[in-house]
């Protein structure tokens, strides 16, 4: 981030405060509206190290103006802090050497940042800890002195996550200083010295009711904030003098050594799980539903990151369950706070939603670029006004009042309002549909998603899986197919999977992955955990200390070797990056040991010495693969007996392994997906499956769900990373090795032979890509179907990767696994049962894939409203701008209650019951645009004003035409002259203007329903238009002397007023459909043919007329310059 120093200078000051005095508070607001302004005028650049004020740009581009805070130090604390750093090169905090020790910092989006002498910038406060080792968070089990914990406290800030609750005061006076509402106030102002008494008074009521209705919802979600991110209760932790003791949550700094209780806590920071086993419910920050045990954090010289030590880390807001295997007796849990506040897993996510980075979306730029022209056209009619009423020798304040009202007209306050009331009705449909919303701007976004990707497991396909078969393995190959495990011989492949899980009991009841569940379940083996004295069972298991039993059926028992109980002593949990999971276990009576491992079949085997892998190995992968099943594999090796389990390393166990076997699983696709993923293809939004689960299971699964055609070729892309032996290579092989398809089609390529193909991807490959072929990612990316072994991280990447060319991506998930793409896309869905999960924008309680489309349907329709509402707020302004126009020309204008009525009782009424269409029942293949600043939109708006004004200057035409016409002569301007012919004639035709233009822009067809769907609206046009003509044809002497308006009594004449009004919609409404039809692209043809400012699709076409694209069976190198330019 950019960052500039500033310091106050006095005489500035005071002079600010003199200009702010004279301009009665104005220049106030300006510094409120733009601070960097303010900071400007009453401060002087300065060093960072003496900074009062600093100004930030952070990357977004966006400026922050931030205030440098300062605290003071005990005596001694800052020393005693250093001294917990190893050795004295790491940063220590800036002593401020004056009379006191200060402490200099400033807080942004809720982050501290400290200032570094060293380093002579403001870092984060997090810097402190972030190259703490496994070993350093170890070290601290001993607990911290008073002192350390004073000083910690005093740098790192209590531990809260803490969302201002602003009193109705402050929010009152922020609101009212927003420029909407300043416009408001000038308008009201205006329109009271102009005589528009109750004009006025109703814009101002309505005004305080918008103000009380969002000052409500603005607390109400400041509330309901506050309430989900704060928490504060009461833990014990462990001091250096090893006494426990009782303190609240915000004391906690880290290095404090937490006492988990054996009946789990609501946690309030991050910690690093140093001793026994906690169960953990994740949901609210994940949206995973199944509880997550967690397991101590190995010891070691590694530095401690959150994000590679997930299962041994816990996290804020997280509800640990149950704690066990840590505490004197058995019980509990012990952890060592890494993170507090802001800076724990909870607090990025709350930042994120309290500072939500900014919406890269064209609609909501060119929104304000449009009040812009519209600003515009106000100085145009402004000049016009002030020509026109200067000749009618007008006094300076009438001049001043007249071109002022111009521009209140011009450019309607409402416009930015408006817009949200389709995106409002869309979030309530959406909450019905039990899909909710944490981010409405992004339902508009919906409605531009060109991508979507999907996890496999629990989204595409059944969250739970069923054993299909076990099959043995070793050197000499592998035995027959077993259906069930329990029918296994006993022996180590039986016992590997009753004991290679992470699955624990709450309430006797088994807890654990559905896969582990069904595991365990088809061994027929029980689960036994300690309870209460433990002694007895680590007796019985040669005094180690026991995790959990695993015991063999009852016919089982009477065998003497196979059938003993056996108790797991260590677990490695599983790691989506490692793609394994591990335990060492023990049998009865602590004799022999022995380390099983279980994971991906191609991450064991690499674990495993050769010689024990069977030589069909990877042909019987690829059968079971192939079929869809889910293919794990075993392994184990005996280890010593008389090791330390509690300290023995990951690395150290899962090495030198012996293979065992296969287990295969049934994963059935979602009867939902297949039907989701054709409607997405139909409405050309390509699906791209992401998962941690092997590549030819992936391919099947995808065939399976329709997003390869089983007469689709499959390309998979192997890619492989430099290494002491061998340079990066890439290569594009088809599926089964095709070597006569390749022929067939290697001399023409893909596109041209018109196969339609697929790339298939694993991670490691994706990573090759990434870092050794960027040139070939965008074209892979561009094709690429199935991304198999990806790493969470991994997932993530590729979001981004599709964002870089252009696409909207969306993404949609079900585990923690997820969380990062899900934030990282346009439009993450999570399926989860957590309504509150602050793991993406949009949550949906269904458990499958169907709220996709209708997510997307929802966006298409708030899109087109916005479009539609927009429009209608410009047409409605420039109407009326029109209206006045001609009005002054002829010396009059409207009355109070024609403004009103038409402003209150005729496009409110309009614009807010526009909003409420339905979206359409099908997803159509063409995306409604996402851009203002287009030809069709501009000239759209362009001909029908054209059309307004001929239509206005017609209805005056045809009554100054009229026999009994009278000229206006009145030295009186404006609304003193009324009533009068002129003004009459062209409320008349304005009013049905104003019906009219609702129709006109009210787009149904392709994404939303047909206007006649949208019952209210319609009652309303034609209780309106049934209105309007009333007034026209039998206004009566009561209603005429309301709206001041002159009497005809004339009918040939109201009719053909009518008649007018009539012939101006069927004009504007042929117009329109001649825009829809793509008339105005004939003018753009004259600017001739354009690229699409979409990479994408500027890269299909090129990719279309290469032949050699891609390049099958040939091995790729970095160097290789076969690149094709899209820039």
């Amino acid at each position: 981030m950019d960052m500039q120093g500033y310091k106050w200078v006095r005489w500035r000051v005071w002079l600010c405060r003199v200009a702010a005095l004279l301009s009665l508070g104005f220049l106030l607001i300006v510094f409120h509206w733009r601070p960097r302004l303010a900071v400007l005028a009453r401060c002087c650049t300065c060093p960072l190290a003496l900074a009062d004020i600093l100004i930030i740009k952070d990357t977004f581009g966006r400026q922050h103006v931030v205030q440098v805070l300062t605290e003071e130090m005990e005596e001694g604390s800052l020393e005693s802090f250093a001294g917990l750093e190893e050795n004295e090169s790491r940063d220590t905090v800036q002593l401020q050497k004056e009379e006191k020790t200060l402490l200099r910092y400033y807080l942004l989006e809720g982050l501290r940042n400290i200032w570094l002498d060293s380093r002579r910038a403001f870092c984060l406060v997090s810097v402190l800890n972030e190259d703490w080792t496994c070993k350093d968070l170890y070290g601290f089990q001993t607990g911290l002195s008073p002192l350390e914990q004073s000083s910690r406290g005093r740098m790192y800030g209590p531990n809260l996550i803490d969302v201002p609750v602003k009193p109705y005061l402050k929010l009152l006076f922020e609101e009212v200083l927003n420029p909407f509402y300043v416009f408001q106030v000038f308008s009201i102002i205006l329109w009271i010295t102009d005589h528009y008494y109750y004009y006025a008074t109703c814009i101002f009521v309505i005004s305080i009711f918008s103000i009380v209705i969002s000052l409500c919802e603005i607390r109400k979600q400041s509330i309901t904030l506050h309430n989900m991110a704060r928490l504060v209760t009461t833990v014990t932790v462990r001091r250096s003098s090893g006494e426990e003791v009782c303190v609240s949550s915000e004391e906690l700094v880290p290095g404090d050594c937490l006492i988990i209780p054996q009946e789990g806590l609501l946690l309030p920071c991050d910690a690093a799980l140093l001793a026994g086993e906690c169960l953990v419910n994740e949901s609210m920050l994940t949206g995973e539903s199944v509880p997550v045990l967690k397991t101590p954090l190995p010891a070691g010289e590694g530095r401690f990151s959150t994000e590679t030590e997930r299962r041994h880390t816990l996290f804020s807001g997280t509800q640990l369950i149950q704690a066990k295997g840590g505490g004197p007796g058995g019980g509990g849990a012990v952890a060592v706070v890494t993170s507090t506040g802001f800076f724990t897993a909870k607090g990025y996510l709350v930042s994120s939603i309290m500072f939500p980075q900014p919406i890269d979306f064209r609609f909501y730029q060119e929104s304000t670029k449009f009040l812009l022209i519209l600003g515009v056209f106000a100085l145009l009619g402004t000049i016009y006004s002030f020509v026109v009423l200067f000749k009618t020798n007008s006094t300076l304040m009438e001049l001043l009042i007249r071109c002022l009202d111009v521009v209140t007209i011009a450019v309607p306050p409402a416009l930015p309002a408006a817009i949200t009331t389709g995106t409002i009705y869309a979030q309530n449909r959406l909450k019905k549909q039990g899909i909710f919303c944490i981010s409405p701007p992004r339902i508009n976004i919906c409605g531009k998603v060109s991508l979507f990707c999907f996890d496999k497991t629990g989204t595409l396909t059944e969250e739970g899986l069923d054993v299909w078969g076990v099959i043995e393995g070793g050197a000499a190959g592998f035995s027959e197919l077993v259906p069930e495990p329990r029918l296994l011989p006993p022996g180590l492949m039986l016992s590997g999977l009753a004991c290679c899980h992470t699955v624990t009991l709450l309430r006797g009841e088994p807890l654990g992955d559905p896969l582990e569940l069904k595991m365990i379940e088809s061994t027929g083996w029980t689960l036994q955990e300690p309870e209460g004295d433990r002694n007895p069972l680590d007796a019985e298991f040669g005094g180690h200390r026991v995790l959990a039993v695993l015991r063999p059926p009852q016919q089982l028992q009477a065998q003497a070797t196979s059938g003993k109980a056996v108790a797991i002593v260590q677990r490695f949990p599983f790691s989506s990056a490692l793609q394994r999971m591990s335990v060492v276990t023990v049998d009865s009576g602590g004799h022999s040991a022995l380390a099983f491992i279980k994971g991906s079949p191609e991450m064991v085997a690499s674990l495993c010495r050769a010689e024990t892998v069977p030589a069909q190995f990877s042909n019987k992968l690829r059968s079971f693969s192939t079929e869809g099943l889910r293919v794990l594999a075993l392994a184990y090796k005996p280890v010593d007996v008389n090791t330390d389990f509690s300290k023995i390393e990951r690395a150290e166990v899962e090495k030198d392994m012996q293979f065992l076997g296969l287990l295969m699983m049934k994963n059935l696709v979602k009867p939902e997906s297949a039907t989701v993923i054709n409607m997405l293809a139909l409405a050309q939004i390509p699906s791209v499956m992401v998962t941690g689960d092997n590549l030819l299971t992936a391919v099947n699964v995808a065939k399976s769900c329709g997003m390869v055609g089983f007469d689709h070729k499959v390309i998979f892309v192997n890619a492989t990373p430099h290494t002491a032996q061998s340079m990066p290579t890439l290569k594009f092989s088809l599926e089964d090795g095709g070597a006569q398809s390749s022929a067939e089609i290697i001399n023409q390529g893909l596109y041209q032979s018109g196969f339609s193909y697929h790339f298939a991807i694993n991670g490691k490959s994706f990573a090759a890509l990434c870092d050794h072929f960027p040139e070939y990612l965008p074209k892979v990316l561009l094709r690429a179907t199935v991304f198999a072994r990806m790493a969470p991280d991994q997932k993530t990447q590729l979001v981004k990767e599709l964002q870089k060319i252009n696409h909207r991506v969306g993404m949609c998930g079900d585990g923690a696994n997820d969380c990062g793409a899900l934030r990282a896309a346009d439009v993450g869905v999570s399926l989860s049962e957590a309504e509150a999960s602050v793991a993406s924008p949009f949550t949906s309680k269904t458990s499958n894939i169907s709220c996709v489309p209708q997510l997307i349907r929802e966006g298409r329709c708030s899109l087109v409203t916005s479009f539609s509402l927009f429009r209608y707020m410009a047409l409605y302004s420039l109407v009326q701008f029109c209206t006045v126009l001609i009005l002054y020309t002829e010396k009059t204008n409207l009355s109070d209650w024609q403004f009103l009525f038409f402003d209150m009782f005729v496009v409110t009424a309009l614009a807010i019951f526009m909003g409420n269409g339905d979206p359409s029942t099908e997803l159509q293949a063409c995306r409604p645009s996402a851009s203002l600043l287009t030809l069709p939109i501009l000239g759209s708006l362009f001909i029908h004003t054209c059309m307004i004004i001929l239509g206005q200057l017609a209805a005056l035409f045809i009554t100054t035409t009229q026999d009994w016409y009278v000229p206006l002569n009145s030295t009186v301007t404006g609304a003193g002259n009324l009533p009068n012919m002129e003004n009459t004639s062209v409320f008349a035709l304005s009013g049905f203007q104003y019906i009219l233009m609702a129709v006109v822009v009210t787009k149904g067809y392709p994404h939303k329903k047909p206007i006649y769907c949208n019952r209210i609206f319609l009652c309303l046009l034609l209780v309106l238009f049934t209105l309007m003509t009333w007034l026209v044809l039998y206004p009566g002497a009561f209603v005429c002397g309301i709206l001041q308006l002159y009497d005809f009594l004339d009918m040939n004449f109201k009719m053909l007023l009518v008649a007018v009004a009539a012939l101006n919609f069927l004009i504007c409404f042929f117009v329109e459909v001649l825009i829809d039809l793509g008339i105005l692209n004939c003018l753009q043809s004259l600017r001739g043919t354009h690229e699409s400012k979409k990479q994408y699709k500027r890269l299909k076409l090129l990719l279309s007329e290469s032949p050699s694209w891609p390049p099958l069976n040939q091995s790729l190198s970095p160097t290789d310059n076969t690149v094709i330019d899209f820039s």
